[in-house]
């Protein structure tokens, strides 16, 4: 037997369809319970439990107990950070489950990525962050300039307290339907967080759409311009 990490035993976790759908409602970062999750995969609330027994053990989900309900969330940014990728690879690859719909150019122009914004708008942000010198690539990391640190700070967000905290800063994430990056981790979450606190923007949780409203739009399109050629 070879040693290292057992990709094998965790892309067995995500490869069960009923599993795959699961994971994949808790992309929009809210947390749901048993029942809730055995209707977004087709199963009993029985064959549910055992299949978030089994994604709890694998280390993909953090379980709570509220009162008489048991919730399941994602276990960290880091499964997020897997799944949009494998998203991606998903749609590369040709694998869609169903055609696109309505909804699909919605959900392709702004949705949550469990926790910070993706999409056509998240793609431009990062790219406008990084036009303006605010963030810069630094080898495979990702790093917030002074420049973005005023920035930031000027859009009342606290990135200070942001870098003082454990969790990554600046994360790239590829975006599955752009297949180009768009900004992951805690400043990530900050932003979306800010444009909903200013009304900008709203969460469907139940399709992970994210609706900015036509002011809202237009404020977003102003801070984070496009550079066209």
């Amino acid at each position: 037997m070879k040693e290292g990490p057992d990709i094998a035993q965790v892309a067995t976790l995500i490869g069960d369809p009923a599993r795959a759908n699961m994971l994949t409602a808790l992309m929009s970062g809210k947390a749901l319970t048993v029942s809730e999750l055995a209707q977004e995969a087709g199963v009993t609330i029985q064959t549910a439990s055992s299949h978030l027994s089994k994604l709890d053990a694998g280390g993909l989900l953090r379980p709570r107990k509220q009162g008489r309900h048991k919730y399941f969330s994602l276990a960290s940014d880091e499964v997020a950070h897997v799944l949009e990728g494998l998203m991606g690879l998903a749609v590369g690859a040709g694998h869609l489950r169903k055609r696109t719909g309505p909804k699909d150019a919605e959900l392709r122009r702004a949705r949550v990525c469990y926790n910070h914004l993706a999409g056509d708008m998240g793609t431009q942000m990062f790219d406008s962050l990084i036009a303006q010198g605010h963030l810069v690539l630094e080898g495979a990391d990702l790093a917030l300039t002074q420049s973005g640190l005023a920035f930031v700070s000027d859009f009342e967000i606290d990135a200070e307290a942001l870098q003082r905290a454990r969790a990554p800063l600046c994360r790239e994430c590829l975006d599955w339907s752009e297949r180009r990056s768009h900004l992951a981790g805690s400043l990530g979450r900050a932003f979306l967080t800010r444009f909903e606190d200013l009304t900008w923007a709203k969460r469907d949780q139940k399709t992970r759409i994210v609706s900015f409203s036509d002011p809202g739009a237009v404020a977003f399109h102003r801070l984070f311009p496009v550079a066209h050629p």
